[in-house]
């Protein structure tokens, strides 16, 4: 039978572990935060979970928050301009968003309760030898920190070396559901774009506002001014740039109810898309496999990193289920069997983070035009890897509007 260790107790990490104690493989989770900790600390993120991680917390046994109630149906788009567009596209499986303060903590807790062993300690870079020395293979699923230098940046799949976005993400009250409940991805161009999403928190439904904001934009002040120094200010800015850049969502918001939840649900930052190394050899002749954010930091613009980290764990569980052994051919092998879903959400990503290019600007028009197109598309939130093969090139998004009777801007001209 073998020991795994997994450093890092994020989606990833946890999905892992708990897939692992289905069939009795001894496991040990190493974090730097208890689940207390966790729990009353600050926003982490503003984390959807779309249609495939759903189903894989079904068959885990954590679907904890059933997504008929907690869940939501729809993406409500918003495409601001000289002619402003506005529709809808409609999942076919339904997505949530529950607060990973609530999250993490009940799944570490089932974790255990399965008997995953749980290590809360402070680790370094030197303390994977080790921690190696007592597992048979190491999965990383710790984005942040010193372990991420163990996998080298793939520059062929890694076009950017700054951040692409100043981010702004807090949890608010004060706004109407959307009708029906969904996200809204509102876009100012120029500007950046929002994400409105409903989540699920200890308070009940409030609303999570993403702000991604393009640097030197209108917009850029959400992710530098200090909620702390003067929450009436910050509150009143927000408001401000709701009403000039976002208006579906700022025609919702009660004015004498909005505002920050609270000081600590507020997250700002930035982050740079990077792709690593699927894995590393160690000094001690074992290896270490990357998942999650260690392995493919993507922007939060499409909600894809969670999914992502899910589908490279699930798949990483059954290889190591049914492999003979933890060397370079298991992590080769790993890492083809990801590739396409997990490559994909990053090169999606990366492509609608640049400025439009026109055979995207080509299909949100269409989208506007024709619901199915919409509808697909947001289906395809559920598989990023059929989504990058529609918007690659030009030419495969004009094969995927002419399935759908549309034709090519070259035909037309003809």
């Amino acid at each position: 039978m073998p020991n795994i260790g997994i450093i890092g107790a994020g989606i990833g990490g946890l999905q892992l572990g708990l897939q692992l104690r289905q069939h009795d493989i001894p496991v040990t989770i190493y974090t730097d935060k208890t689940a207390n900790q966790i729990a009353g600390g600050r926003l982490l993120n503003s984390v959807a979970h779309h249609g495939p991680t759903l189903e894989r917390e079904r068959l885990l046994g954590v679907h904890f928050w059933p997504v008929e109630e907690y869940g939501y149906s729809c993406h409500h788009h918003y495409l601001g301009g000289d002619q402003p567009m506005s529709f809808r596209g409609d999942f076919t499986n339904w997505s949530s968003a529950i607060d990973y303060r609530l999250y993490l903590p009940k799944l570490s807790e089932a974790f255990q309760e399965r008997g995953g062993n749980l290590e809360v300690r402070m680790l370094q870079a030197d303390d994977i030898e080790p921690i190696a020395a007592r597992h048979d293979l190491i999965v990383v699923a710790a984005g942040r920190g010193a372990f991420a230098s163990m996998f080298p940046r793939r520059p062929d799949l890694s076009p950017y070396d700054t951040p692409q976005r100043a981010l702004s993400v807090g949890i608010y009250r004060g706004i109407a559901e959307s009708d029906p409940r969904g996200v809204t991805i509102s876009t100012s161009p120029g500007h950046g774009d929002l994400l409105e999403i409903p989540m699920y928190t200890e308070d009940g439904f409030l609303t999570a506002l993403l702000f991604e904001n393009i640097p030197g934009g209108d917009l850029e002040i959400l992710a530098k001014m200090s909620y702390d120094d003067d929450p009436q200010a910050f509150n009143r800015t927000v408001l401000d740039k709701l009403a000039r850049h976002h208006p579906q969502t700022f025609e919702r918001v009660d004015h004498t109810q909005f505002g920050l939840h609270r000081s600590i649900d507020l997250l700002q930052g930035a982050l740079v898309p990077t792709v690593r190394e699927d894995y590393a050899k160690l000094p001690g002749g074992k290896f270490a496999l990357a998942i999650g954010d260690v392995h493919t930091v993507v922007d939060p613009l499409l909600g894809q990193g969670a999914n992502s980290a899910s589908h490279s764990a699930w798949v990483t569980g059954e290889a190591i289920v049914e492999d003979l052994g933890f060397d370079e051919m298991f992590c080769t092998r790993v890492a083809r069997r990801r590739a396409d879903v997990v490559l994909g959400a990053a090169q999606w990503t990366n492509l609608m983070l640049a400025p439009p290019a026109e055979h995207v600007l080509r299909l949100f028009e269409a989208m506007n035009a024709n619901k199915a197109v919409a509808d697909e598309f947001t289906h395809n939130f559920d598989h990023p890897d059929r989504q990058w093969q529609i918007l690659a090139t030009a030419e495969r998004t004009n094969a995927f509007l002419a399935r759908h009777g549309i034709e090519s801007a070259a035909a037309l001209a003809v």
